[in-house]
């Protein structure tokens, strides 16, 4: 197989485009041409009177590849190997079924590793099953009552199941490889295999979850859901037994704490159990909206709409004077704005998009970066009760209702309450309230912010426009601590205990925290 590299594409290119420029590229006749399979398509806009795609791909010949590459002479060429994920082989098989305490990425993919070396992992879930999750959350955003178990942050599939699905990581590590393709197998679009900024969309997310679990399943795994993991039972330095809700103990020497970066409650008795824990910076901001045409047009000029390209995203960070950063986070293109709370009495954002991105509006998250020395204490636990208040303080300001307080741009620049919205209407559910979000912003924060938007727009123009919409709060980022690690990936002061994934500070985002949940069930496997 050859991989070829650097392939310029019309942004409405098809089958017989791809086969024309690699006949180009090897100065061959179809004839010679076995197969050609995308490899990594990219989106070139950085001249708007030119936006491609960019291609690699990887072309099978009816000749050897030697053969082939002695009368190519392009420059893009090589030979090419596919990527083929080694399991660990199982030397011994663990006494214990190895515990998950999660079924987010990590959780989930921790599982599936662990299942397919046949060490019949047991997967406790605080929420419910996704179709369960699903009605609650809808039942949530339709004015209904909150479940705290059961929301945008728990419940099978982790918070990333209620997102835009962006799989796109900034890891090199081989293994996101063998996320993508367990994704596909389980019922993702393959073209998250070969495009640069893959997602997968809300909606075919719950399919693949739905289907990882029954293949877990069915390699030996159990999954108790509606179980919430209270205590853990620890003894000469050694975890030996977890606690749930029900009452029940789970003798295990083995726990992989995949839990999400909301379970507040697990952090504490960590927390009181002496587990090692550290404070981390992390951020707290706003859910920014403009109109989803807008957006394309700044980005693709006239090329917006045309062809494959799709609804446009954006990745926007500047570093101010006053050395905050200030950046956009999880960028949902042609989505909604989500109701994220997992606490009675608080309102927390979020952003959602379906595979299509066919929503009138597109929203990302605008965040200020937060520092342990804005804190306020030096309690480990300090960054979960900033977070909190800026939840309850959204709640009172929301009318204490659910509802979210929201806010045009150009009243928020000039400190004044919104009273009436304009061409960009908020997607956010069950609804909003006009406010002046300034009012529940530290002064660092809303100044920062207002800085922010401003040299935005200088990268993205109309980011500031007067009539875009600002939603508070969005304040789960990120874990606002890590639970420390050592070389094993076990507990720095508790063998057995493997902090993992985003939760336990060590992810951001699907992939990465799918990887990591990869990495830990390997250590496992291999008695580490």
């Amino acid at each position: 197989m050859i991989r070829i590299s650097n392939i310029k594409l019309p942004v409405d290119y098809d089958d017989s485009t791809i086969q024309k420029r690699v006949c180009d590229e090897l100065r061959c006749d179809r004839k010679a041409i076995e197969s050609v399979t995308l490899h990594r398509l990219s989106v070139d806009a950085r001249k708007k009177s030119s936006v491609h795609f960019t291609a690699a791909v990887d072309v099978t010949l009816n000749i050897s590849d030697s053969k082939a590459l002695s009368k190519c002479k392009s420059k893009n060429a090589a030979v090419a190997q596919p990527y083929r994920y080694e399991l660990p082989k199982l030397t011994k098989k663990p006494t214990y079924s190895p515990v998950i305490v999660g079924a987010g990425p990590a959780g989930l993919f921790a599982g599936l590793i662990l299942a397919q070396a046949g060490c019949s992992p047991i997967i406790i879930e605080r929420g419910g099953k996704i179709d369960d999750r699903i009605k609650s959350v809808d039942c949530f955003s339709s004015g209904g009552r909150l479940d705290a178990n059961s929301n945008i942050q728990f419940g099978e599939g982790g918070a990333g199941a209620f997102s835009d699905g962006k799989l796109n990581t900034g890891t090199k590590d081989s293994r996101a490889r063998k996320v993508l393709e367990e994704f596909v197998q389980a019922g993702a679009p393959e073209e998250i295999l070969y495009r640069a900024k893959p997602h997968v969309g809300t909606d075919y997310l719950h399919i693949a979850v739905k289907n990882l679990r029954e293949k877990i399943i069915a390699l030996g795994g159990c999954f108790r859901f509606n179980t919430t993991v209270t205590d853990f039972e620890l003894s000469g330095g050694a975890v030996n037994a977890v606690i749930t809700d029900k009452g029940e103990k789970i003798q295990t020497d083995r726990v992989i704490l995949a839990l999400g970066h909301s379970s507040r409650d697990t952090y504490k008795r960590l927390y009181d159990l002496g587990i090692a824990m550290e404070q981390k910076p992390f951020s707290i901001g706003v859910r920014i909206e403009h109109l989803r045409e807008r957006i394309d047009r700044a980005q693709y000029g006239g090329f917006a709409g045309k062809g494959h390209l799709g609804a446009a995203d954006y990745k926007l960070a500047v570093h101010l004077p006053n050395g905050r950063g200030v950046y956009t986070f999880c960028m949902c293109p042609g989505g909604e704005v989500v109701p994220a709370a997992s606490e009675p009495d608080t309102v927390v954002t979020n952003g959602m998009s379906r595979f299509a991105r066919d929503m009138e509006n597109s929203n990302s998250a605008l965040l200020v970066g937060i520092g342990c020395d804005d804190f306020g204490s030096e309690s480990v636990l300090a960054g979960i009760e900033l977070q909190r208040e800026f939840e309850k303080a959204a709640f009172t300001l929301g009318g204490e209702s659910y509802f979210a307080p929201a806010q045009r741009v150009e009243d928020f620049l000039c400190g004044r309450k919104t009273t009436a919205f304009g061409e960009i209407k908020p997607s956010y559910r069950p609804g909003v309230i006009g406010a002046d979000l300034n009012r529940i912003m530290p002064e660092y924060m809303s100044a920062s912010l207002k800085q922010g938007i401003i040299r935005l727009d200088e990268r993205l123009h109309g980011f500031s426009h007067p009539d875009a919409v600002l939603t508070g709060m969005e304040t789960r980022s990120s874990a606002p601590l890590r639970i420390i690690r050592d070389e094993n990936l076990q507990s720095l002061n508790c063998r057995g205990l493997y902090p993992c994934g985003e939760g336990a500070g060590y992810a951001g985002g699907i992939i990465s925290a799918a990887v990591d949940g990869i990495k830990c069930a390997e250590a496992i496997i291999r008695g580490e």
